[in-house]
């Protein structure tokens, strides 16, 4: 339990203490600074612990956005701070600093609470304060003051204000439009009812799972449920978020749910269209396969692309002739609803595939769903290379290591990355990585299945993945380096099961590129939450993505296109089975050891 320590004396009539108790919290009562140090050390060092002023006045809303969100290890409003345990030796120091304000910061009023965060200025702590909009938090000096910061709380609708704070303040029309107008009250309703976000995700997916289980049946009937049931599966996905924005109920193992959850929704109802088609004598594997390594590739430009500007003062002041014409068009109310469509984010794709389910065939849904994705895609990208052509600056340390992260490199890049010496310079960087890729796929499409075409472009392709990552990713165009190994990789899997002309084969290949693409999703969600990356051993025994390539050429070679069915399923099950379990540990026991809380705002695309 949390605890709250009021200094001052009470003010008749205040209603303070109760709405600290309503938000969690156990209040004691400090006279003075020595009384409210002397609390503060009685206090667990393993609970959250918060000075307020007696005489604050604000919004209960206001009180949970500044005393209990979970993210951050100090936060204030006016008249409260808190602290977590990792904020606590911070407060302690500055609870224990001089008894008046410092730094030349005049106070309106003298608030032990508001002395102490003066003092953690100074001494350069982080401090977050939430923001706060309409909503009050003062410390009102006067009973007048006081009357008129009644007054002010009286004039704003503090529930209204959090369900409106509960939904995203950048997301897609449909999203926008169609879903949180009523998706938030459904939040509301699973929070007042003691549902996490967590439960709300998992309801999400098994709702999507069994909207492919529809879909597979093969019918119309099953087509147009599907349908129905992935927008249902939707507004939960929505709902979880704004659950954790409405309770602030944040965490590492919740933003990893929430994210990975997407993604196998998605995917498994990809398999569900192909099974349902199957049932009706179209083989559309190709097509769910070919979707999904597009929508993969289209995730690994956004991850890479914000990976490598993440952390660098310049990339928020872009002055490049693309970000001009961007604002240009975002002052134009239509241009920004427009812009944010064509990119096909997460709810007009999924409303777009539910809609063709239910009134198509699931070949039309697929063909719509590619078509619509390579344009967003290209978009896009064309928009990013622009304005990374146009930088001056080059990465940070910290960018270089997250796409060398993204890139997945194995034993056999890192060898041949040891032998390249100083490594490509300039754009030669990701063109070799572009050649490479191109190499090992169009092998594999131009020649038949069996021939040793193919491993002889994997074998040119790991030869120049390794010469790429030969020295730092901190070229203006190295973000690019990650989704062309991605793309390399999924497209050789793909052809060459398409290759092979025996039924059954794709779906394997489908199994196979699903358990590399979440081992590379969860790469991405562990640099996201600054919790590391998978652990080297683990990039060893699955091979990196050059060498699953090379493998995957060599199996083609080596066996009949019966037993490569065989051998893409085995290796399918092989990297699920420790992917998996490696991520299931590493987020299960990073949230029971108390890691950090995040809160993902999901993906636009």
């Amino acid at each position: 339990m949390s605890t709250a320590i009021v200094t001052g004396q009470p003010v008749p009539g205040s209603s303070l203490e109760n709405d600290l108790r309503l938000l969690g919290f156990e209040v004691r009562s400090a006279a003075d600074a020595a009384d409210a140090a002397a609390l503060l050390a009685a206090v667990p060092a393993d609970r959250r612990v918060a000075l307020v002023d007696a005489r604050f006045v604000g919004h209960p809303h206001a009180l949970r956005l500044g005393l209990t969100d979970p993210r951050f290890p100090l936060a204030a409003v006016a008249g409260a701070v808190t602290a977590q345990p990792a904020g606590r030796e911070a407060l302690t120091r500055a609870l224990a600093g001089p008894t008046t304000a410092g730094g030349g910061t005049a106070l309106a009023v003298d608030s032990l609470a508001d002395r102490v965060v003066t003092t953690l200025d100074a001494e350069g702590a982080e401090v977050h304060r939430p923001e706060l909009g309409s909503l009050v938090a003062a410390v009102p000096g006067d009973p007048q003051a006081r009357n008129e910061a009644r007054q002010a709380v009286a004039a704003v609708d503090d529930e209204a204000v959090r369900l409106r704070s509960a939904v995203k303040a950048r997301d897609g029309f449909f999203t926008t439009f169609c879903i949180s107008p009523y998706s938030r009250y459904l939040a509301r309703w699973c929070a007042r009812r003691g549902l996490t976000p967590n439960q709300v995700t998992t309801a999400s997916l098994i709702t999507a799972l069994i909207a492919a289980g529809s879909a597979a049946t093969g019918t119309r009937g099953g087509f147009v449920a599907a349908g129905l049931l992935l927008i249902f599966s939707f507004v939960l996905d929505c709902t979880d978020g704004q659950l954790a924005r409405y309770s602030l109920q944040y965490s590492t193992l919740g933003a990893w749910l929430d994210a990975t959850f997407d993604r196998a929704k998605e995917y498994a109802y990809y398999a569900g269209l192909a099974l349902g088609a199957a049932r009706g004598g179209d083989d559309v594997w190709a097509l769910a396969l070919g979707a999904m390594v597009l929508q993969t590739c289209r995730h690994v430009v956004d991850f890479a692309f914000n990976e490598s500007n993440a952390g660098d003062p310049a990339d928020t002041a872009d002055t490049s002739p693309t970000a001009a014409l961007s604002g240009r068009l975002d002052s134009v109310g239509w241009t920004v609803w427009l812009r944010r469509m064509i990119v096909l984010p997460i709810g007009e794709r999924w409303a777009m595939i539910a809609v063709l389910t239910a009134v198509t065939t699931p070949r039309i849904t697929f063909y719509v769903l590619l078509i619509g994705c390579a344009f967003a895609a290209t978009y896009t990208t064309a928009g990013r290379v622009l304005r990374s052509v146009a930088r001056r600056r080059g990465r940070t340390d910290r960018a270089a290591r997250a796409l060398a992260d993204l890139a997945d490199s194995g034993p056999l890049a890192r060898a041949f990355a040891r032998l390249g010496g100083r490594g490509l310079p300039g754009l030669a960087v990701p063109a070799v990585a572009l050649a490479g890729g191109a190499v090992v796929v169009c092998a594999a499409a131009l020649s038949d299945f069996g021939s040793a075409l193919p491993v002889a472009g994997a074998v040119v392709y790991a030869v120049t993945s390794g010469l790429v990552v030969a020295r730092p990713l901190k070229g203006a165009l190295d973000w690019l380096v990650p989704p062309f190994f991605r793309a390399a990789e999924y497209g050789t899997v793909l052809v060459l099961a398409a290759k092979s002309g025996v039924n059954g084969t794709l779906p394997a290949a489908f199994g196979l590129v699903a358990a590399v693409a979440y081992h590379h999703y969860d790469t991405v969600y562990r640099i996201r939450g600054d919790a590391g990356v998978p652990p080297a051993w683990l990039v060893r025994v699955i091979g990196g993505h050059e060498g699953r390539t090379l493998l995957v050429t060599v199996l083609a070679v080596l066996l009949t296109a019966a037993q490569f069915k065989v051998a893409l399923t085995v290796l399918a099950v092989v990297v699920a089975l420790l992917v998996l379990a490696e991520s299931i540990r590493f987020w299960v026991a990073s949230h029971l050891g108390g890691a950090p809380a995040v809160h993902d705002e999901g993906e636009t695309a």
